[in-house]
């Protein structure tokens, strides 16, 4: 029994496939607080009129090939949403119709390095890999366009790069 539930968790990944499909992030406003005694509703609201903020994208990438069972396709890029006062500007990574090759405990990270090259102390840690395929965003720093030259798709459990993509001015 303990050996099929190993197989299971260490196989099954290259099966299981999951999607996400978020929008391109917009700048919104908290949520509204409802009168007293009344049932909270979670309310989200674009801030500025129509037209007024403006997504800019600092840098894009391509997914690659690793081998037959690590590798990737889609866009990656990093950027901005700009809007006027009082809210500050929205920073993201955002994966863009990907198609990643699934692994047991796969997270994100950004490289100072390229060619899918990156190590603890160098690397900033985004979070887990949200989907296998499809479109999804993660918050950034403002400094983390500047910083990084890559995204890296890594997997924990066997120490394997699963895909990255090398950044660069659009």
């Amino acid at each position: 029994m303990l050996i099929a539930a190993a197989a299971w968790y260490l196989g099954s990944p290259l099966f299981i496939r999951t999607t996400a499909s978020e929008a391109l992030p917009t700048i919104a406003t908290s949520p509204t607080v409802p009168p007293l005694g009344a049932t909270p509703l979670t309310v989200t609201a674009s801030l500025a009129p129509a037209g007024t903020s403006r997504t800019s994208i600092a840098k894009r990438g391509q997914l690659q090939y690793v081998d037959a069972l690590h590798n990737g396709k889609g866009n990656v890029s990093m950027g901005v949403v700009s809007s006027c006062c009082p809210v500050a500007d929205l920073y993201f990574l955002r994966f863009e119709d990907v198609a990643i090759t699934n692994a047991p405990d796969v997270h994100v990270y950004l490289s100072k390095d390229t060619g899918g090259k990156w190590s603890e102390g160098t690397s900033k840690y985004v979070g887990p890999l949200k989907a296998t395929n499809g479109s999804f965003n993660y918050d950034v720093a403002p400094s983390d366009a500047g910083a990084y030259r890559s995204v890296v798709v890594w997997c924990r459990a066997f120490q394997v790069l699963v895909t990255w993509a090398d950044l660069s001015a659009p």
